[in-house]
């Protein structure tokens, strides 16, 4: 029997985001806002008062929402928790602050909120797996250590692309984003890029495409973003390695 169309958006209905995934959503609007920001820092014309007003507090509401959002998960409370939530609130409070004032200033006050997000959802995912590992997201294997570093180099507001000579590139923080890298995680939907978006690479240049996660990009990302870095040439591992009891007790000497 073919279900009525109502019956069938009931199915359809995605979940709602994860508190992690709301950070990480949270870092791509402030990379927006700023980007935006840079572009009126960059044009001859005066700005008008004002202008990133709405973004701003659009910004704060948002981070206000995000504390909430971790707030209803009822996670026990840890020194880490708390700091997370002492940190987004100081985000609300600066996105808040910048609305009063002329772009050049406002762009300072919102300058490392990206990163502070993206900080804020690490600290978050690890605090939720360690409390809650029966129902911490599935890692999403599809994803080396390396693209796994580029989407949060991504996230945290570090590439763009542009061209130069007819030669396409990428530009980066360390890691470095290759722009192989880059077209890999295109091809499986995980990151775009929004054209002439960012600040040119120099005076007088064109606008660079930031490169930004997706929705399905921010899912991928929330599901591995807590686990540590893997060292070039070491084994995949999930725990510390113990120590044989000799070796324990030699240390325990010294």
């Amino acid at each position: 029997m073919t279900p009525s169309p109502t019956e069938a958006l009931l199915f359809d209905v995605p979940p709602p985001p994860t508190p992690v995934e709301r950070l990480l959503h949270l870092a791509d609007q402030f990379t927006q806002h700023n980007d935006a920001l840079d572009l009126v820092l960059r044009t001859t014309a005066p700005s008008e008062p004002g202008t990133h007003a709405d973004s701003a507090l659009r910004l704060a509401a948002d981070t206000q929402s995000a504390i909430k959002a971790i707030q209803s998960e009822r996670l026990y409370e840890s020194v880490e928790l708390t700091e997370t939530v002492m940190r987004l609130q100081q985000l609300a409070f600066l996105a808040t602050a910048s609305a009063d004032l002329q772009a050049r200033s406002a762009r300072v006050l919102t300058a490392l909120a990206p990163e502070a997000a993206v900080s804020c959802a690490v600290t978050l995912a690890a605090e939720t797996r360690r409390r809650r590992w029966a129902s911490a997201p599935a890692a999403d294997h599809r994803l080396t250590a390396v693209q796994r570093d580029a989407l949060i180099e991504i996230a945290r507001g570090h590439v763009v692309t542009g061209s130069s000579l007819d030669r396409e590139f990428t530009r980066s923080r360390e890691p470095k984003v290759l722009l192989s890298t880059l077209r890999a995680l295109e091809a499986k939907g995980l990151v775009e890029r929004t054209a002439k978006s960012a600040h040119p690479a120099y005076v007088g240049g064109p606008p660079q495409h930031r490169v930004r996660l997706t929705t399905p990009g921010i899912t991928a990302l929330a599901s591995v973003i807590e686990l540590p870095p893997a060292r070039p040439g070491a084994a995949p591992t999930t725990t510390p390695r113990t120590l044989p009891a000799t070796t324990q007790a030699t240390a325990r000497s010294r």
